[in-house]
């Protein structure tokens, strides 16, 4: 099994983040709470080339934390327990920023 994954294109790596099942003072969160579809930006591709063959980079870089749609993207399973979604840049949502 591969250990890692290079992005082809305009494709993004990213890791689902996820939520804490419990708040600081140790509230238990119910399973329906609205919450972001978050992911971290594992690798990024170099990006696509336009008609005159020019590279197009990918606005993302790795670590940026990003919205996902509610579907969609590939499940890509890497090294030992690790799941990833490939999704390509024009279907991620926004960058989320702190």
């Amino acid at each position: 099994m591969a250990k890692r994954l290079l992005p082809s294109l305009n494709r993004v790596l990213v890791e689902k983040l996820v939520q804490p099942k419990k708040t600081a003072a140790g509230i238990l969160l119910p399973e329906t709470s609205k919450q972001l579809n978050a992911a971290k930006v594992v690798a990024v591709g170099p990006g696509e080339r336009d008609r005159e063959g020019k590279l197009i980079p990918v606005a993302l870089k790795e670590g940026d934390t990003v919205l996902l749609p509610e579907y969609g993207g590939t499940e890509v399973k890497l090294a030992a327990d690790k799941e990833y979604l490939l999704f390509r840049e024009h279907d991620i949502l926004g960058t989320l920023v702190d």
